[in-house]
């Protein structure tokens, strides 16, 4: 019976990444190329037999929308961003840049992150507060009562949802996000996108290293499974096509898969049925009658509850504990490549002159 619960895990993923979908389309991504880069990364999985699976991951899509104006300006610093972390990726520097800032300083960008994500969330009630607050509010009841995260996007978004079927809630999203066609999105390049790339790079960077080996570690093997630097370079490769097409980017998540008798099928699994949903048109169809906010109540849960305390104790507790204060802070109130690199000035510049935090 090793089959039915490596399906039962995969579709309690891609019900985990639904919301996160609908969260991309009301950032005016098409979902349709979308899927070509679930299918591209299952196929790499499946040759190098990776426990390591991608989707719509909160961060970086809330991340994306917060530093991009349009569709244009997302896309591209997508496409940037992607193109750096492949070329990271391809010649296994990310242990290197991992090694080199230390652990305080990307646990502190991280915590930062948690930080930002909370402050969008916030932003997002306020816009719709009628959705807003009340999948604020079921996110952290639930939350409280089951720690489940799945449990937790399940109940926020699903009854903010029913609230809004009884106010006759509907939403027209853009052609280009429903249409099944490939369009073209050609980048651009401004200093504007040069930041975001960068910022989503070294969000990508701290979560690839994360979330990739809590992955690895729901497997129970040991060394872990996971290989950084083939999750990279497949998530890179996925999210440079796309972002020409004006998809979505897909990036690392914690998998339950991972803890499936055979994570490699249950992960593959996954990115196929996601696959399916996005080519059949179907989830267009539940991004009209689904707030955006709906999502907001995740999204506070998660940067104020799972992200944010155990990677700012792991920054605060330290002989950079200062340092990482900084970049925590300077992460949350600008974006995370001006966090980590005023983390990084401090951290080698004051030696150098003598002073030390």
């Amino acid at each position: 019976m090793h089959w039915l619960a490596d399906l039962l895990a995969a579709i309690g993923v891609v019900l985990n990444g639904i919301p996160q979908g609908i969260m991309a389309m009301s950032l005016g991504f098409a979902v349709f190329p979308t899927a070509f880069s679930f299918g591209l990364v299952g196929l790499i999985n499946g040759v190098a037999s990776s426990v390591a699976p991608v989707s719509f991951q909160a961060e970086s899509l809330a991340l994306v929308g917060h530093l991009g104006h349009d569709l244009r300006e997302r896309s591209s610093i997508i496409f940037l961003g992607a193109s750096l972390m492949f070329v990271i990726g391809l010649t296994g520097t990310l242990p290197l840049i991992v090694h080199s800032l230390g652990n305080q300083l990307m646990a502190a960008m991280m915590a930062g992150v948690g930080l930002m994500l909370a402050k969008i969330a916030l932003q997002m009630a306020h816009e719709q507060p009628q959705f807003g607050w009340l999948s604020i509010g079921l996110a952290g009841v639930t939350y409280l009562i089951s720690k489940d995260l799945v449990w937790t996007i399940a109940v926020s978004v699903i009854g903010t949802s029913c609230y809004a079927a009884t106010t006759h809630y509907r939403v027209a999203l853009p052609e280009h996000v429903t249409t099944r066609k490939l369009q073209f999105v050609r980048p651009q390049f401004s200093f504007k996108i040069l930041r975001g790339a960068l910022s989503l790079a070294c969000l990508n960077i701290g979560a690839n290293l994360s979330y990739g080996l809590i992955t690895g570690q729901m497997t129970g093997q040991h060394p872990n499974p996971v290989n950084l630097n083939l999750l990279t370079s497949s998530q890179a490769l996925a999210d440079l096509g796309t972002s020409l097409l004006g998809g979505a980017p897909v990036e690392t998540i914690i998998s339950a898969t991972a803890s499936a008798p055979e994570p490699v099928i249950a992960g593959i699994l996954m990115m196929l049925i996601m696959m399916l949903i996005l080519l059949l048109g179907w989830l267009p169809k539940l991004g009209k009658v689904v707030p955006s906010t709906a999502i907001a109540g995740f999204l506070f849960i998660l940067g104020t509850i799972v992200i944010f305390p155990e990677n700012a104790t792991t920054a605060l507790h330290g002989s950079l504990s200062t340092v990482a204060g900084v970049t925590l802070v300077v992460t949350a109130l600008v974006d995370p490549f001006a966090g980590l690199m005023t983390g990084a000035l401090l951290k080698f510049g004051l030696p150098l002159i003598g002073l030390g935090l």
